[in-house]
């Protein structure tokens, strides 16, 4: 038993992570793609036929001599409803599905180890009318995360999310870049990390505790100098104000 958990096996498509190659999510990332808005579009039809329903028992019950009776109202108008509502439905749902596979094909994703011929750097691409290439430095990454939702759980996927200095500062919300429908997602994050702590620690996950550092205040020459006399300039002063009362 001891010797089946000896250490975590890292699956072969890292190989591909740590040579600095470009690689795609996972097909179960497109899976999981189509599957979210046909589960949101039965959502919304479910709501809108129980929403008729109540709405029939409710006008039935505080307006009974114009709505007589609900089951009545129900029987007349529920396959109106329906139909309207798969119509509603299939405006948005059929261009999506039809939009996700192009969107999927689009994605590339390159994480560049430090020992790599270029500056090391995690790049992002997607995108099918408006592309977008995204190059974060390892140098300006400040937070790394993993995540795994109820969808990625069932595809056994999950994402890797990257956040700047520059942009966690800013108005924006969420992560600058997320390396998404990976199935060793883990082992990417770590990667990463691992690169990272190469150029300065320390760099966490939010569940490791670091002891600050504390790096020296840097002095220039004559700087002890100046800041005597300012002191005894500021001790002048008070001598000056207290002999004046």
């Amino acid at each position: 038993m001891g010797s089946d958990v000896e250490g975590k096996i890292i699956k072969p498509p890292i190989k591909r992570v740590t040579s600095g190659k470009i690689f795609k999510p996972s097909k179960a990332f497109l899976h999981k793609r189509l599957l979210q808005p046909a589960v949101a579009a039965v959502i919304v039809w479910l709501l809108i036929i129980l929403g008729f329903i109540g709405l029939s028992f409710l006008a039935a019950y505080f307006e009974p001599e114009e709505y007589p009776s609900a089951i009545q109202s129900i029987t007349t108008w529920i396959s109106s409803v329906n139909l309207w509502a798969i119509i509603m439905n299939l405006v948005w749902l059929i261009p999506l599905l039809a939009y996700t596979p192009y969107y999927f094909r689009s994605i590339e994703f390159s994480v560049k180890a430090e020992t790599g011929e270029t500056m090391p750097e995690v790049y992002v691409k997607k995108g099918v009318l408006t592309i977008t290439r995204k190059h974060v430095p390892f140098r300006t990454i400040t937070n790394i995360s993993s995540k795994a939702g109820l969808f990625d759980r069932l595809f056994g996927i999950g994402s890797v999310h990257i956040e700047t200095a520059g942009y966690s500062g800013s108005q924006q919300k969420g992560p600058e870049v997320k390396l998404e429908g990976i199935v060793f997602y883990e082992e990417v994050r770590d990667f990463i990390l691992n690169e990272l702590r190469k150029f300065k620690a320390p760099y966490v996950t939010g569940t490791e505790f670091v002891h600050p550092i504390e790096e020296p205040v840097p002095r220039m020459e004559g700087l002890e100098d100046e800041m005597l006399i300012t002191l005894r300039e500021i001790r002048d002063i008070l001598r000056s104000q207290k002999n004046r009362k």
